[in-house]
């Protein structure tokens, strides 16, 4: 098994390995990554789900339930 201080040294290095150039868009890449596994919090959640709600941006409780095998 590999400890997170090791993936650390990996990443840095796989990173210095990387011409100079394609830099600008691993930075964007990573960026993307975290926002992406990133939990937002209660609040935001909240706040995102009620602007959706409030702008009519939600769907039936039907489409919701399709493909889910309830027994």
């Amino acid at each position: 098994m590999i400890h997170s201080s090791n993936y650390h040294e990996q990443v840095l290095e796989e990173i210095k390995k990387m011409p100079e150039e394609h830099l600008p868009s691993l930075l964007q890449i990573i960026r993307l990554f975290r926002k992406s596994v990133t939990l937002k919090s209660a609040e935001e959640s909240f706040e995102q789900g009620w602007k959706e709600a409030v702008s009519g941006d939600t769907l039936p409780l039907s489409k919701l339930w399709e493909d889910i095998d309830a027994e």
